[in-house]
């Protein structure tokens, strides 16, 4: 929240969102005055890597890089800090640089010609059949199942992005004309 030099309200405001659907409201109240606290002191971020690395899977670190993808674009803007930041800790993280691509994707502004391909994880030449496979692969990665013991917030991220491979296999579907 802080990579860019400040914590906005719209960031405040993301994590706000995300614990009072969580956890309930009283939870919330604690650990929005942790987080203020949490924000005064500069912690390194890779023991923290490592420790979640160490007791979350691949698909709940996946979830929660791309929670952190929606604060660091919460203010409307990614700032370069937060780009680099985020790169960091992803590769802290242990996911994989094209599970970084894709999840960095599904921000991308909508007037981008290649975000559905990155989402997908495949380039513009890639063969109708290619495009096809990854979809199917990035179907089974996404998938809300994957993180339904974490909860409903965790699960209904897990929806949008399900829910966003899906529309950008639409979108190539209907300009390749595939059936």
């Amino acid at each position: 929240m802080k990579a860019d030099g400040r914590a906005t309200k719209a960031e405040l405001e993301v994590v706000k969102q995300f614990f009072g659907r969580q956890f309930g409201a009283r939870i919330t109240q604690q650990a929005m005055q942790m987080l203020r606290d949490l924000l005064q002191k500069d912690i390194p971020a890779g023991p923290v890597c490592a420790q979640i690395r160490a007791n979350m899977n691949y698909s709940q670190r996946m979830a929660l890089l791309h929670f952190l993808f929606s604060i660091a674009h919460a203010d409307g803007e990614l700032h370069p800090a937060e780009d680099r930041l985020l790169s960091r800790l992803a590769a802290e993280l242990g996911i994989a640089a094209a599970d970084i691509r894709s999840i960095a994707a599904m921000f991308a502004p909508k007037a981008d010609p290649n975000a559905d391909y990155r989402v997908l994880e495949v380039s513009p030449p890639a063969t109708d059949d290619e495009v096809r496979k990854a979809y199917r692969r990035m179907s089974m990665k996404h998938h809300p199942d994957k993180v339904a013991h974490l909860g409903p917030e965790f699960q209904k991220t897990a929806t949008e992005k399900f829910q966003r491979v899906n529309a950008a296999y639409a979108r190539i579907q209907k300009i390749r004309g595939m059936g």
